[in-house]
């Protein structure tokens, strides 16, 4: 149960996630974050260079139900890729949905992203990083 064992795990929209778990048959998931089959994104490169899950996919530890808290189009991620210091955050943070940059984030970023050993910008935005 993870998150639910804790999180909104009294609602009645999630019985029949609590069903599953006790009877270990799969649920029908409607997947809600969506890429086009031609993106190739992987998730562990993200945290390992520090970037947190809510950056993504916003504080769901909020959410009752899960949506999608930003547009993870072209855009957005060449935004990030582009600069991707104000996204990052020390590694031990990544998965703490209530981690608040602090004010001297870009600074923080920049050492971040030496230490992390992010590609220069080039790289990051070169088609093929995300069309394989």
């Amino acid at each position: 149960m993870n998150c639910h064992s804790v999180l909104f795990n009294n609602v009645g929209y999630l019985e029949p996630v609590r069903e599953s778990y006790r009877t270990d048959e799969s649920i029908h998931w409607t997947k809600v974050h969506r890429l086009a089959d031609y993106v190739y994104f992987n998730h562990s490169i993200h945290i390992n260079k520090g970037v947190g899950c809510s950056s993504c996919h916003g504080s769901v530890n909020q959410m009752p139900l899960m949506y999608q808290a930003a547009p993870l189009n072209m855009n957005f991620c060449l935004d990030c890729h582009r600069n991707p210091q104000p996204n990052l955050r020390p590694k031990d943070q990544v998965f703490n949905m209530d981690w608040k940059a602090p004010a001297n984030q870009e600074q923080v970023g920049r050492q971040l992203a030496a230490e992390y050993k992010l590609r220069t910008t080039v790289e990051l935005t070169s088609c093929s990083t995300c069309h394989r």
